[in-house]
């Protein structure tokens, strides 16, 4: 159980740990991951992370970021239904952090590098993505959602994609209109179960 004044975008967790392990299959592929208390969506993979992973176009080669990972979920499933991208994990929650690199060994995957702090300030200054793939921390607030959006545009390489969920009553709406006021185009990729998929590309000239 998460304390009250607890939340799984805190950076150390102070909750009991509850480990729970379960397997899943993603974009073709079986995964095992092994989660615990004071994560997202610990049970199972919430219907937001599974629509991102079904339905967010992958690159056809290069760099490919999951912002805000978790125990894995997202960036675990590409890295193993693609193992020519270069699929890098950042991700706050210690705790989380420490599952997702137990996962992404579980599942044999040689291919991911897990960060641990906040959003790209955990990241080299000079790495740059083919696309950017995130299920948010909307609880979070705001203003640090919208930064995400914002230091994107300058981590995409020129043609690359940010690709974001959330739900239609959680202000995934107003999320892609600031989308679109950075990055100067969104689309809506997918809907369902009361969650939307959207995804601005950096323009080939910016900054």
């Amino acid at each position: 159980m998460i304390v009250p004044s607890e939340h799984y975008f805190s950076k150390s967790p102070s909750s009991p740990e509850a480990p729970h392990r379960f397997t899943v299959t993603l974009l073709g592929h079986e995964l095992t991951f092994v989660t615990d208390a004071g994560v997202f969506s610990r049970a199972r993979i919430d219907p937001g992370t599974l629509l991102l992973i079904e339905s967010a176009p992958l690159p056809s080669g290069g760099r490919l970021l999951d912002l805000g990972a978790g125990y894995g979920p997202i960036g675990l499933a590409v890295a193993k239904a693609r193992p020519d991208l270069e699929v890098h994990l950042v991700e706050m929650n210690e705790r989380a952090v420490k599952l997702a690199k137990e996962n992404a060994e579980i599942n044999g995957l040689s291919n991911v590098t897990v960060h641990q702090g906040d959003g790209f300030s955990a990241l080299p200054e000079d790495l740059r993505f083919a696309t950017v793939l995130t299920n948010p921390p909307y609880r979070a607030g705001k203003a640090a959602v919208y930064a995400w959006v914002n230091e994107s545009v300058h981590r995409l390489e020129p043609g690359g994609s940010l690709v974001c969920v959330g739900r239609t009553k959680q202000g995934v709406k107003s999320l892609a209109a600031h989308m679109e006021s950075v990055f100067g185009n969104v689309q809506e990729l997918e809907k369902g179960s009361g969650y939307r998929v959207v995804a601005s590309t950096r323009g080939m000239g910016s900054a």
